[in-house]
C-alpha cells in the first residue's frame, strides 16, 4: 500500500508543484524558486492542480487494476481527452502534440498498436510521464515481457525506439526501487540490466549512445549546468534521475527538479513518482497533499492499485 500510495501521490504532487511554472526559464526560477504550491501562473489554475502527466498515469493505474489491455487503456486515454475523465478540474488544459495526434488517430479508428508517432521529432516525454505505474504490473515478469509491454504502452502515443528506451529504463528503475534497495544500488542494477538487454536485442548503437550519461556514466555526478530540462525524452529522464539521486528526501528532490525550469510539471511528476515511492507517502509534505485536487479520488485509487504491489 505504501509503495503505490507514495508513487501515485508523488506523481500528482510533483506535477501540481510544476504546473504554475511550466515553460519558465531556469534563470527566472533561480531568482524566484518554487518552494511550495503556487496558484495560477502559466496555466491559470488553482493551487494543487495537476495536469496530463497525472491524468494519464491514473488512467494507466486504473486500467492495470482491471487488467492489462492496450485497447482498453487507449479508450481510457480517449475518454480523458474527449470528456475530461481523470482530469483534475474537469478541463483539459495541457496536452502534448504527439499525444494529441495519436489520440485523434485512435478516435478516427486507427488501432492503438499503430497510433503512436515514430519519427525523430516525436521523442517528447508524453509516454514517460504516464509510464511509472506499469512497474507494479511488470515487476515479477520476465524481461522480454517487460520490454514488450513497455513498448506497447509507450507506442500508443510515442513509438520511436528512443522514447521506448527511456520508458524502459524508468520502469526498470522503479522495479528495482520496489525491491527496497538503496537507490544507487537500484540505479546501478538498472544500468546493467537495460544496457545488456538493449545490446541483446540489437538496438542500434546510435540510439544507445544517446543514453550514455544514464547507462554508462553516473548521472548524479553531473553539475546542474550539465542537466537540461526540456520536454525531450532524454532531457526529462536525465533531469528527473539527477534530481532524485542528488537529494535525500521527497521535498528537496521534487523542488530541485522543478527549479531546473522549462518542462517543470513533467520533471516534477517523474521525480515525484520515484521519490514518493522510495521515501514513502508519509514523507510528502502534508500541506502539499492538503491542496491537491481530487485527493480523495487519488486515495481511493491508491487503495485499489495497492493490490498490484
Amino acid at each position: 500500500m505504501q509503495h503505490s500510495k507514495g508513487l501515485l501521490f508523488g506523481i500528482a504532487t510533483g506535477d501540481a508543484l510544476g504546473v504554475p511554472v511550466e515553460f519558465m526559464s531556469r534563470k527566472h526560477l533561480q531568482a524566484k524558486p518554487v518552494v511550495g504550491m503556487r496558484e495560477y501562473g502559466t496555466h491559470h489554475q488553482p493551487a494543487g492542480t495537476w495536469s496530463d502527466d497525472s491524468s494519464m498515469s491514473f488512467c494507466l493505474a486504473e486500467q492495470l487494476i482491471e487488467g492489462y489491455d492496450v485497447e482498453l487503456l487507449a479508450k481510457r486515454l480517449c475518454k480523458w481527452y474527449e470528456f475530461n475523465y481523470w482530469s483534475s478540474t474537469g478541463t483539459l488544459f495541457d496536452i502534448g502534440v504527439s499525444t494529441r495526434n495519436a489520440i485523434d488517430k485512435i478516435l478516427k479508428g486507427v488501432s492503438p498498436y499503430q497510433s503512436g508517432e515514430c519519427d525523430d521529432y516525436s521523442n517528447g516525454n508524453g509516454s514517460l510521464m504516464r509510464i511509472l505505474p506499469l512497474a507494479f504490473y511488470l515487476k515479477n515478469k520476465p524481461i522480454d515481457q517487460r520490454f514488450c509491454i513497455v513498448k506497447e504502452v509507450s507506442s500508443i502515443t510515442h513509438a520511436h525506439i528512443r522514447t521506448i528506451i527511456g520508458c524502459f529504463f524508468a520502469v526498470e528503475f522503479v522495479i528495482n526501487l520496489l525491491k527496497e534497495e538503496n537507490k544507487f544500488e537500484a540505479y546501478y542494477e538498472t544500468q546493467n540490466t537495460v544496457r545488456d538487454y538493449l545490446h541483446l536485442i540489437q538496438i542500434k548503437n546510435a540510439e544507445i549512445e544517446l543514453y550514455n550519461r544514464i547507462l554508462f556514466d553516473d548521472i548524479s555526478h553531473l553539475s546542474q549546468d550539465e542537466i537540461f530540462s526540456s520536454g525531450y525524452i532524454l532531457h526529462t529522464l536525465e533531469a528527473s534521475l539527477w534530481a532524485f539521486l542528488t537529494t535525500d528526501n521527497f521535498h528537496d528532490a521534487v523542488l530541485k527538479g522543478i527549479n531546473l525550469g522549462d518542462d517543470t510539471d513533467t520533471i516534477g511528476s517523474v521525480t515525484g513518482g520515484m521519490a514518493g515511492l522510495y521515501y514513502g507517502f508519509d514523507q510528502i509534505p502534508t500541506e502539499w497533499i492538503h491542496l491537491l485536487a481530487r485527493k480523495e479520488d487519488i486515495f481511493d485509487l491508491t487503495e485499489r492499485f495497492s493490490k498490484l504491489g
